[in-house]
């Protein structure tokens, strides 16, 4: 999967605006619930939860498209402790994993068809009973719509005030153009992130799940591991790797 990469001065900002909070506390609690020794982290983004993760007694490996970022990921405290990988989920190595995950959303970074074979990609490094948790946006609630009803907004940041607004579109069903703008008052420069977001519903993601040799164990809508309803904002999925899967590592 190819890409326009990321400014490296909205990366230096990326923890900042998305800190550790309930859903790595979500994440890491699942790796102590499922005891993972060999944990994949596909999106691994800025590494700030990879590393936390990588705890005595566990391999662990992140795989990110984004060289910008996965710089960033190794120079963070406590990355030597990982394994990183640049690239897609196509670069997965160091596998059969017992826990894989996608924190952030990214599986709606993700376009059709990719979806699809990442899916599978993920399946072929899991070990037989593996868990795959990441979290998705539920397309019902229209969350760009909101994003459009934000206002303009300026902060102080290293880089001084930065300006910051968005635009989104739904450019056909189930996708959304999101254009991000972040105004350098110093300088007038304008640095713009442009972002296809894929929103599927739960029960698309589902039957995608099952198709790639995945059951679903469970969809939270919250991180506090409340049902999902149908109408909360958030869709979290728990799926358990199933035996005899074609192309499943002989660890499998």
């Amino acid at each position: 999967m190819s890409f326009a990469d990321y400014d490296p001065r909205i990366i230096a900002l990326y923890d900042t605006d998305n800190p550790d909070g309930p859903d790595h506390d979500y994440y890491r609690a699942l790796a102590a619930e499922t005891k993972a020794h060999r944990i994949l982290d596909l999106g691994s983004g800025t590494g700030l939860l990879t590393v936390t993760l990588a705890i005595a007694q566990r391999t662990v490996v992140g795989v990110d498209p984004s060289p910008v970022m996965m710089d960033y990921a190794r120079q963070r405290p406590n990355a030597e402790r990982v394994t990183w990988i640049d690239g897609d989920a196509s670069a997965i190595d160091g596998g059969p994993f017992d826990l894989m995950v996608m924190t952030g959303n990214v599986a709606q970074h993700i376009p059709d068809p990719q979806w699809a074979q990442t899916l599978k990609q993920l399946r072929a490094a899991a070990a037989t009973g593996a868990v795959l948790a990441f979290e998705s946006r539920n397309p019902s609630t229209r969350a760009w719509e909101q994003w459009n009803d934000e206002e303009t907004a300026t902060r102080d940041t290293q880089f001084g005030p930065l300006t910051e607004w968005s635009d989104a579109e739904e450019t056909s069903a189930g996708l959304v153009r999101l254009t991000s703008y972040a105004k350098i008052e110093h300088s007038q420069e304008v640095l713009v992130e442009k972002l296809d977001l894929a929103f599927r519903s739960a029960e698309q993601i589902s039957a995608d799940l099952v198709a790639a040799g995945f059951k679903v164990r469970a969809i939270w809508g919250d991180w506090q591991k409340n049902r999902f309803n149908g109408e909360q904002p958030l869709m979290i999925f728990e799926a358990e790797a199933i035996r005899g899967v074609a192309g499943e590592t002989a660890h499998g």
